[in-house]
């Protein structure tokens, strides 16, 4: 390679979370992991409506009742 050759950039493709197609991950992307503004935003609305949560452990009823073994009121 000489020096007024300049290498071809290299494109990342990625998975689109949301709808699965490729999507370009690159800064060019704006809505970069998404393919576009329609997926972002469906994303985001999921997000919103809080259908992205973990998953709360509980304590066991045993640790809330006085007496327990956990370290609840006595």
């Amino acid at each position: 390679m000489t020096s007024a050759e300049t290498p071809e950039p290299v494109v990342k493709l990625v998975r689109c979370p949301t709808c699965g197609g490729d999507s370009i991950y690159a800064p060019s992307n704006l809505f970069r992991p998404f393919c576009s503004e329609r997926c972002k935003q469906i994303d985001l609305g999921a997000w919103a409506s809080e259908q992205f949560s973990m998953p709360a452990d509980t304590p066991p009823d045993d640790d809330l009742v006085p007496g327990g073994s956990g370290t609840g009121l006595i």
